[in-house]
């Protein structure tokens, strides 16, 4: 998995390759941890995202239960299969998904 984060004062947007497992995870929580705070927008591109998992609907799922405190966090170009896993989860009534 790869991680390109693009960050200023308010906003973070995180382009995430590869695959989101039991393996990754750990990493894109670290990650959000370092960055999340203070942030107003958090956006997921998940463009280039192969496959997801239950570790990483965790991460996500983190992520959102901390934006909804502090500004709003966007799911963006999830392909058929990554839409499909959010159906399935329920987490297309969780997440915003555009």
């Amino acid at each position: 998995m790869n991680i390109n984060l693009n960050q200023d004062e308010k906003k973070v947007a995180l382009e995430i390759e590869g695959r989101l497992d039991t393996t990754t995870a750990p990493e894109l929580e670290e990650t959000i941890a370092n960055c999340i705070e203070g942030t107003e927008e958090l956006v997921f591109d998940f463009a280039n995202l192969e496959y997801i998992s239950s570790a990483g609907l965790r991460v996500l799922l983190a992520a959102q239960k901390k934006m909804n405190k502090q500004g709003t966090m966007i799911v963006r170009n999830a392909n058929d299969v990554i839409m499909e896993v959010f159906e399935i989860t329920g987490f297309v009534d969780i997440l915003t998904i555009e």
